[in-house]
């Protein structure tokens, strides 16, 4: 079996990133909870895309290619994290992202304007559309460019949260649960796939913040992981479960998102985002109330970032 490290990979962030107990959380909510600090993953602003782009980039160099392109909403954390990262190792970012959300040059739209990217906005909901938009740009453009999907998820991008499962593990604690917001589907795969090679015993839990079919994209990303590691696992639905924690729809904040937003800050001094780790915090805070973790055990929560896109909303 392989190593996620077996892999060419660009050293883009600073890990591994803390991990530490958040203790007065865990006096309010009865159990032990502690944290992943992945929003100090130490590009840009921090946050999960980093490790993915540590893989993708590397494939992007070695195929020669000198434009980035990539696509998510209009206030994605993974675009301008990608811009960020194609910025440093001097390759051309160009933006392709949907017309839905906030387009005013506020958050991560502020960011990419200081980053010099070149953004493009496609009235569309279809990826198919915008995948085909960025070929019809890379033929204008002339130079060889490489494409990279919404999120940084496909089999090659998740090998990054495989990567961090095994990173957990040596850091310790023990873990009997991990809880991550999952939006695009790379980073739950990953962990729930490097759980099941490095961290026997513990369960990951996806957050699930948009509406796509995650029940089959998760296994789907698993096993092309695994399979890049020539990993001899066999992926079931026991491995990790799947919350619905979107509330009124993707990138509209919830009022359990927005409380547990409060009770984070409130209790700790840490700031999570509307779209992403506030609605995958309010679904820990269920669970824990709910007497999930009653039993006892160790709960960790990955704060994948996305301080940019707290500074779009009102």
């Amino acid at each position: 079996m392989k190593h996620p490290n077996d892999f060419h990979r660009l050293r883009l962030g600073i890990f591994p990133t803390p991990v530490h107990k958040l203790e007065n959380i865990s006096r309010l909510l009865g159990a032990e909870i502690w944290i992943k600090r992945d929003d100090l993953s130490g590009l840009g602003l921090g946050g999960n895309k980093v490790r993915k782009l540590e893989f993708l980039l590397a494939d992007a160099k070695a195929q020669g290619a000198e434009v980035v392109f990539t696509t998510g909403g209009a206030q994605s954390n993974h675009a301008m994290l990608t811009a960020a990262a194609a910025r440093r190792l001097g390759m051309t970012p160009v933006l392709i992202l949907k017309k839905r959300g906030v387009t005013a040059c506020r958050g991560n739209q502020l960011l990419e304007k200081i980053l010099g990217a070149d953004v493009r906005f496609v009235d569309t909901d279809d990826y198919a559309d915008i995948y085909a938009e960025m070929d019809r740009v890379g033929a204008a453009l002339g130079r060889p460019y490489y494409k990279i999907p919404c999120g940084g998820s496909n089999a090659l991008g998740s090998l990054g949260y495989a990567a961090c499962a095994r990173e957990i593990a040596e850091q310790g604690p023990r873990f009997d649960h991990i809880i991550c917001a999952e939006g695009s589907g790379g980073t739950m795969a990953g962990l729930a796939l490097g759980a099941k090679l490095y961290l026997p015993g513990t369960k990951v839990h996806g957050m699930m913040v948009d509406t796509d079919p995650f029940d089959e994209i998760t296994p789907r990303l698993m096993r092309e992981a695994a399979a890049l590691l020539e990993a001899p696992v066999e992926v079931t639905d026991a491995d990790y479960s799947l919350c619905d924690c979107c509330g009124p729809g993707y990138a509209i904040p919830s009022e359990e998102g927005n409380a547990a937003m409060r009770l984070m800050a409130e209790n700790e001094g840490l700031f999570l985002d509307p779209v992403y780790t506030g609605k995958a915090f309010a679904g820990l805070v269920a669970m824990a109330r709910e007497g999930a973790f009653r039993e006892g055990g160790r709960v960790l929560f990955l704060h994948s970032g996305g301080a940019g896109g707290l500074f779009a909303v009102e």
